[in-house]
């Protein structure tokens, strides 16, 4: 039977599945009940089966009757501190805490390609490593799982390593789009604290306001963008918190602000490390005040091999014909803690369009909206896929 006969069969198991995370996410590195879920659906398949130590992650490794080399498969479990407004039949019965990202989706994907790949095993010319992985939002999952050894699970390195990630808007449901270098962004933090000196806001001459001083880097952060990157080589740099005073009548002591840094590559990420603490502090200097900041190091840029994204493209295409894949023109600002793996290993991050069908792509909801919905009909196709790209990557070898 065909791999894609044989995912419509498991369709029904997957969606079941799929909710059942979906009614009870957990965020962070600790996801016990998750962790449950994805042992129970594993249980009985031919496969090795370890878990984390300092977090709730799955490793499962499928060795084939061949020999060959190995190939890693990861889906992130996480959810995210959304409270859920969608009002499915298994929406979060947990409140604070949505699935608004589509990994319950990734998980079950995987979950079902374990399956289609076991069933093959005597026939598969190498290894295969199921990486079920917690706290890919915000906490770095993947890269606790390198340091806990998942490259190292089947004896030796992978050759390539694959993701899903599903969309709730953009793509219709069932295209796939990838695309070869970089395909997500860099997230940094810059954390800021303007030192001034408090006093009465009718007599500002008389104490040091921090609060212009802030505002004026805000400002000069945009100025920076234009200015000092090749815009062929964009950056975004989005304050999305300022804190500062208690009322209208007192100049503060201090004012803070957050930004998020987003870069495409390793020399622009670089150039932001330097460039926005130097910009801060001399601004502060500039009227008289001093100021602490931070450019904290978040998720480097996901790059997709070129020859992997390829591989990619020409395996979605072998395995559901044309039609259903793109080669994105551009990569997107969001962020993922899969480019910790693809510094390690060579592969291809790809999405997939989980749009329902009643709802216009272009104008859905996005992921991590309270109100996104990401349609159970994808779960299939991700299953194939998944099983597709270690299928076709082990027998090239």
């Amino acid at each position: 039977m065909a791999m894609v006969d044989e995912a419509a069969e498991l369709a029904d198991a997957l969606a079941e599945l799929r909710q059942s995370i979906h009614r009870e996410p957990e965020i962070g590195l600790d996801l016990p009940k998750t962790q449950a879920k994805v042992l129970d659906a594993l249980d009985g398949l031919p496969l090795e089966i370890s878990t984390g130590r300092a977090l709730s992650s799955v490793t499962a490794v499928l060795r084939g009757g061949r020999p060959g080399p190995v190939v890693l498969l990861r889906g992130d479990m996480d959810a995210l501190p959304v409270t859920e407004e969608t009002g499915l039949p298994y929406a979060s019965a947990v409140p604070g805490a949505m699935h608004a990202c589509g990994h319950d989706l990734h998980t079950a994907m995987l979950a079902g390609a374990a399956r289609l790949l076991c069933a093959r095993q005597a026939d598969l010319p190498g290894a295969v490593i199921f990486m079920f992985q917690p706290g890919e939002e915000g906490c770095a999952g993947a890269r606790h799982m390198i340091s806990e050894g998942v490259l190292d699970a089947a004896g030796e390195r992978p050759i390539a390593a694959y993701a899903l990630h599903v969309t709730a808007n953009k793509l219709p449901c069932g295209m796939f789009s990838t695309r070869p270098g970089p395909m997500l962004a860099a997230a940094d933090q810059i954390r800021v604290t303007v030192h001034g000196r408090g006093g009465h806001a009718s007599q500002p001459h008389r104490a040091a306001d921090p609060i212009p001083a802030a505002c004026e880097m805000v400002l000069a952060l945009q100025t920076l963008v234009t200015r000092k990157f090749d815009v062929f080589d964009p950056v975004v740099i989005t304050v999305g918190c300022f804190q500062a005073g208690t009322t209208d009548n007192v100049i503060p002591d201090h004012a803070r602000f957050l930004a998020t840094a987003r870069s495409f590559s390793a020399s622009s990420r670089a150039a932001l490390a330097d460039l926005v603490p130097q910009l801060i502090r001399d601004i502060a200097d500039a009227h008289g005040l001093t100021a602490d900041v931070e450019h904290a190091a978040g998720y480097p840029v996901t790059v997709n091999d070129p020859a992997e994204a390829a591989f990619a493209v020409q395996a979605i295409a072998g395995a559901f014909g044309p039609g259903r894949g793109e080669t994105a023109e551009f990569p997107l600002t969001g962020a993922e803690d899969f480019s910790f793996l693809l510094d390690e290993v060579p592969g291809a991050f790809v999405m997939l369009g989980a749009c329902p069908p009643d709802r216009d792509p272009q104008a859905a909801p996005t992921n991590h909206s309270a109100v996104a919905v990401f349609d159970d009909a994808a779960l299939a196709g991700g299953a194939v896929l998944y099983a597709e790209l270690a299928l076709r990557r082990l027998t090239r070898g």
